[in-house]
């Protein structure tokens, strides 16, 4: 099960860092929220995973940890700020440069730099 869960947190975060890097905002913005979306997970597993634990309720000897859920909650709410955040940055400089390029500019076209040699 901890094997499963870790291919899949890795498999996000890759996924994630794979799409910041591309040169598109709208891309970024899907690369960031995949990567906090795997960062959420990886908090969450952080605490150890346990199936069918009570929380802490008539001092139980076994019981999942609240700490982690709680910091999970948190970076919920942060990462939606900051996806919302990202995304208005990203209508702002489409609408003023009139592309979704990250630097702002056309990517170099290969095929018309060919034909002009």
């Amino acid at each position: 099960m901890e094997l499963v869960y870790a291919v899949c947190v890795g498999f996000m975060s890759a996924c994630g860092i794979f799409l910041m890097l591309r040169g598109h905002t709208f891309t970024l913005v899907i690369g960031l929220t995949l990567l906090s979306y795997a960062v959420n997970l990886f908090l969450f597993a952080s605490g150890g995973l346990t199936i069918g634990a009570p929380a802490v309720l008539n001092g139980s000897e076994n019981y999942a940890d609240p700490l982690p859920q709680a910091l999970v909650l948190t970076a919920i709410v942060i990462g939606f700020a900051m996806t919302a955040f990202a995304v208005i940055l990203a209508m702002r400089g489409r609408s003023d440069m009139g592309n979704d390029h990250v630097d702002g500019t056309e990517p170099f076209d290969r095929l018309a730099a060919e034909e002009k040699s």
